[in-house]
């Protein structure tokens, strides 16, 4: 089976990273998927792989063994050309103690959501080695303001951070200040924050609140933030200033949501 691990700012002999990872495989004229966001610990002939939660699957059926050769051929072509490198190793899923996976606690945070607009045609135009770069430089800028506003990064996935924050002021702080920063790299990009409760399971965050932030961050156009009306409820600094953007119906989301720019 097919393994590519993604490249980013932390290259194969770093330790201690999250990325993320995909597996293609054929059988006769199906095609198995499986991807998700992973852990890498150790480096060099002692790196190991870690799933951090459970892997998406998905089964393409292709009708025709040739059909499902072209349809592998294809996806193990993409993943080269969209910074993965072959992964030799197995992807392992982390056990936990029984008494830690059945360990529940609840948390209320603001999340955070940063995506970069346009990054295939970027990193088309600038090519593998150049934009790896400029990876570089993007994670090492957005890092920097979450240590500055006290953030807590989650996940990597591709070009995109999750982040989380206790006060939604310095969610929403981080992220102009995100933006400003990466603008000197020629990067715009796109930001989400939402407030909500999530589960803490075994040591992993989950909740709709997550998938909500994700929703709101794709409503938002280049250079934009936007928040959801949880974080503006939450917001009492008069300097933190905003503008309604209108409701919203959330992909997967219940209900529709009324959604606001930050502005200034």
């Amino acid at each position: 089976m097919p393994k590519f691990l993604r490249i980013g700012v932390h290259q194969s002999n770093v330790s201690g990273y999250t990325s993320k990872a995909w597996c293609v495989r054929r059988v006769g004229s199906a095609v198995f998927l499986k991807w998700g966001a992973v852990e890498v610990q150790g480096a060099g002939d002692g790196r190991k792989v870690y799933w951090s939660r459970s892997p998406q699957e998905k089964t393409v059926r292709c009708g025709t063994a040739q059909r499902a050769i072209d349809y592998a051929t294809a996806a193990i072509a993409r993943r080269r050309n969209h910074r993965y490198e072959p992964l030799t190793g197995p992807i392992a899923l982390r056990r936990r103690s029984t008494m830690r996976s059945t360990e529940l606690k609840q948390a209320l945070a603001t999340i955070l959501i940063v995506d970069i607009v346009g990054s295939t045609a970027k990193a088309a135009k600038l090519g593998d080695a150049r934009w790896t770069k400029v990876m570089g430089h993007y994670y090492a800028a957005v890092r920097k303001e979450l240590k500055s506003s006290r953030g807590k990064e989650v996940v990597t996935t591709g070009d995109g951070v999750l982040a989380t924050f206790k006060k939604p002021a310095a969610g929403i702080n981080c992220a102009t200040a995100i933006q400003k920063a990466v603008r000197t790299l020629g990067l715009e990009i796109r930001v989400g924050l939402h407030a909500g409760e999530y589960t803490i399971s075994g040591g992993e965050m989950v909740g709709l609140a997550f998938h909500i932030g994700t929703r709101v961050a794709a409503k938002a156009r280049a250079g934009e933030v936007l928040v959801s009306s949880a974080v503006k409820e939450l917001v009492s600094q008069p300097e933190i200033r905003f503008r309604d953007h209108g409701v919203h119906q959330l992909k997967g989301v219940p209900e529709r949501w009324r959604l606001w720019r930050v502005e200034g």
